[in-house]
Formats: C-alpha cells, sequence, structure tokens
C-alpha cells in the first residue's frame, strides 16, 4: 500500500473507533469526542482533510473540554497535521511522540514456560485486568521492577470504578474490544494484558502493559502476538500500533512491524 494512503487509512480509523462510545463534536478544526456515558474520556484530534493549526484553535478546544469536564487532551498524525505539536506547545501543553508501526508480516512470540496467554472472555476479572494495565502503566517502560500482582490486587481491593468495568464488559460482549492476558500458570493470576479494537479491516494494538515484575520474559511480545493473530483471523488487513519509544519500537519490529510514521499526544503538563 502507498504510504500516504496507508497513513489515511490509519488516520480515518482513528476518527472512526471512538464513535462506538463516544459523540463527536466540531470545535474549530478538531473533532472532540465527547463520551457518551462514563466509563473512558476520550481527546480531541484534528478533523479529516484538516491542514493547519494554530495555538488559538487549541485553546478553543481546551475551553471546550473545561466546559465538559473532561481531560484536555489532544492525539494526531504527526505526519498528516505537523502543525498540531508547535500550535499545543505555544498554548502551553506537554507534547510526547511516539513511532507509529505498522504490521508487515507477524512474526509470531510464544509466552515463555510456566506461562499462558489467552483471550479474554466476560468470565474473567475484568477488574484484575484493569488493574494490572495501571501497575504496569504507572511505571512505563521496559525495566523489571518490584511490582506486581499484590499491587493488583490492592487497587482491586480499592474498588474500580463502576462505569469502567460497566464500559469494559459491554465492549467485551459486542466485539468492539478484544483482550489478551498473559497467565502465570503457578498462580492463575494475570500479570500482562493489551487489547486490540477492530474497525471493519483496521485495528489497532493498545494498552500493552506488563506488571514490572514479570517484564523482560517476552510475555508482553506473546500477549500482542495473540491479538495479531486474533485481528488477522477477523480478516483485519491493517494492523498497527504506537510504541512508546524507541526501545520498545524495537521490539516490535522483531514481531513484523515496522515505522510509518509519528503518533503526537498533548496534554497540561503533571
Amino acid at each position: 500500500m502507498d504510504h500516504n494512503a496507508l497513513l489515511k487509512r490509519i488516520d480515518a480509523y482513528l476518527d472512526e473507533a471512538p464513535c462506538s462510545a463516544s459523540t463527536p463534536e466540531q470545535v474549530g478544526p478538531f473533532t472532540l469526542f465527547v463520551q457518551r456515558k462514563p466509563g473512558w474520556p476520550y481527546y480531541a484530534r484534528p478533523a479529516s482533510g484538516c491542514t493547519g493549526v494554530t495555538s488559538t484553535d487549541i485553546e478553543r478546544v481546551r475551553v471546550r473540554q473545561r466546559q465538559l469536564g473532561v481531560p484536555e487532551a489532544f492525539e494526531w498524525l504527526v505526519d498528516l497535521v505537523p502543525s498540531v505539536g508547535p500550535a499545543a506547545a505555544e498554548s502551553g501543553l506537554e507534547i510526547t511522540e511516539h513511532p507509529l508501526m505498522y504490521l508487515d508480516i507477524l512474526v509470531p512470540a510464544r509466552p515463555p514456560e510456566g506461562f499462558e496467554v489467552r483471550i479474554v472472555t466476560d468470565e474473567d476479572d475484568l477488574a484484575m485486568l484493569h488493574a494490572v494495565a495501571e501497575v504496569g502503566f504507572s511505571d512505563a517502560g521496559t525495566a523489571v521492577g518490584s511490582a506486581g500482582v499484590e499491587e493488583a490486587e490492592e487497587i482491586v481491593s480499592r474498588g474500580t470504578d463502576a462505569g469502567r468495568l460497566s464500559l469494559m464488559h459491554e465492549r467485551l460482549a459486542a466485539g468492539l474490544t478484544v483482550t489478551a492476558a498473559g497467565i502465570d500458570l503457578a498462580t492463575g493470576k494475570p500479570v500482562a494484558v493489551a487489547a486490540h479494537q477492530p474497525v471493519e479491516a483496521t485495528t489497532e494494538i493498545v494498552g500493552v502493559a506488563t506488571l514490572p515484575e514479570f517484564r523482560r520474559r517476552g510475555i508482553g511480545a506473546a500477549v500482542t502476538s495473540a491479538l495479531v493473530r486474533d485481528a488477522l483471523e477477523r480478516d483485519c488487513r491493517t494492523v498497527f500500533l504506537s510504541a512508546d519509544d524507541g526501545e520498545v519500537a524495537h521490539i516490535y519490529e522483531g514481531m513484523g512491524f515496522r515505522r510509518v510514521g509519528t503518533a503526537g499526544a498533548a496534554k497540561p503538563s503533571s
């Protein structure tokens, strides 16, 4: 596929995917995805065909986001709308860029001995899976750490947001989100999780997280591989993801992904 055509296909997917749980609202050259029910707040991204963005455009969206009580978050494809990053920075937002990667040919990754990977069903403990992701993302990167199952169970014990849990069940039942988990066979507990969200023939691998205690064993790669196989079985011809950084991108390259661009994100500094 032509490179520019591929980027436009990914961009069209990123416009369509949030619509299953949100209502698009146009604010200047941006589409703001407003969640229809509690569960997962979305972001604003440049509308299809947008070629230029100013800091004034960014500020208009931020005002509307504050009115709605949603995060002041933006996402975009840098290669298609490069003006978003400078405009967002001028507005005082913190900018991050991530390698945008597309699957050429899957190089399968199997879980290490003592672990299995399987597609999640509604009978699984979704609260625990959400907690695994929360622990994993709170200690980002690929470095091994001390946080593990106990920390995830502590999050579960404090209670999971009912709206978030309900949305997870709804999307799972409807096939809007397909989740895979890496399971420690010694305990039966999940230690890694990720998902993909198919829309027609395109899907994005999202939310790849491994508990720090279990990193550098190939579990996350095995979970990602299982999701890619599932996507291909669903006849998804375009499978893509955004890697955190170059180090993580290198891991995905070993699985058959190649970099095709850059995904941008912006939010207020923490």
